[in-house]
């Protein structure tokens, strides 16, 4: 049997993508635990990839991981290398906007147009509000453009106008900077939210323990090996 490997959370671009294939591959061959890459693009659901009982290494949102009852088998997380994350495997929300808007704080976009992906996400929406309760009363937006879904369609969002600022998981980010640094190059970040902990790789509950065991402690001993580091880096 054979167990489903997803990273489309952080498929930031197509040479991300192809970078988690390579090291899910890689844990494949180290562990011993037989992956199949499975696509599952928008707009079809995550909730709908979460549900399978066949996940063998799958990024999952903190919300919803927190939240299920009962929690699927957690492996591992990635620490992101750039500072701000200080070694720790967390992220936060970046509130974007167009790099040639004149918004410098968060505040001089009241009253426009926020978008949001979808209600179970925690960068996408969950941060959001959050962050905007603890501004108190001055948080207020005249419209709420969502669901968008994804990521990239924020960033889309965002550079055609149709919102004034967008909230940008940091971990796509800065994999988007890496990667794609001219479309990265029309955003400009006026604020951030706290760090949390970052979406984190599961197993379904019913894949064995044995295989989630050797999962983890392949993932966990990537950067020690040099063939692994070299995708990581990536």
């Amino acid at each position: 049997m054979s167990f489903v490997a997803n990273a489309r959370m952080y498929a930031v671009t197509p040479q991300v993508q192809a970078a988690w294939q390579e090291l899910f591959a890689w844990v494949a061959r180290r562990s011993g635990v037989p992956l199949r890459y499975l696509d599952h693009a928008a707009p079809a659901p995550l909730e709908a990839l979460w549900a399978r009982p066949d996940l063998g290494v799958v990024f999952m949102c903190g919300f919803p991981f927190a939240s299920a009852q009962p929690q699927p088998r957690l492996l591992a997380a990635p620490v992101p290398s750039p500072p701000r994350y200080r070694g720790q495997a967390t992220y936060c929300t970046d509130f974007v906007v167009r790099a040639d808007r004149p918004f410098r704080s968060l505040a001089d976009t009241f009253g426009g147009r926020i978008g949001w992906t979808v209600g179970h996400s925690q960068s996408g929406y969950n941060a959001v509000r959050h962050h905007l309760a603890e501004l108190g009363s001055g948080g207020r937006y005249a419209t709420w453009v969502g669901p968008l879904v994804t990521p990239r369609r924020v960033i889309d969002a965002v550079i055609d106008g149709m919102i004034d600022v967008g909230p940008l998981d940091s971990y796509v980010h800065d994999l988007l900077k890496w990667h794609e640094p001219a479309t990265a190059a029309k955003l400009r970040t006026i604020e951030s939210t706290a760090m949390t902990p970052v979406p984190p790789l599961i197993a379904s509950l019913a894949t064995p323990a044995d295989a989630v065991a050797r999962l983890r402690d392949s993932l966990v001993a990537a950067a020690a090996d040099k063939e692994a580091a070299a995708i990581l880096d990536d």
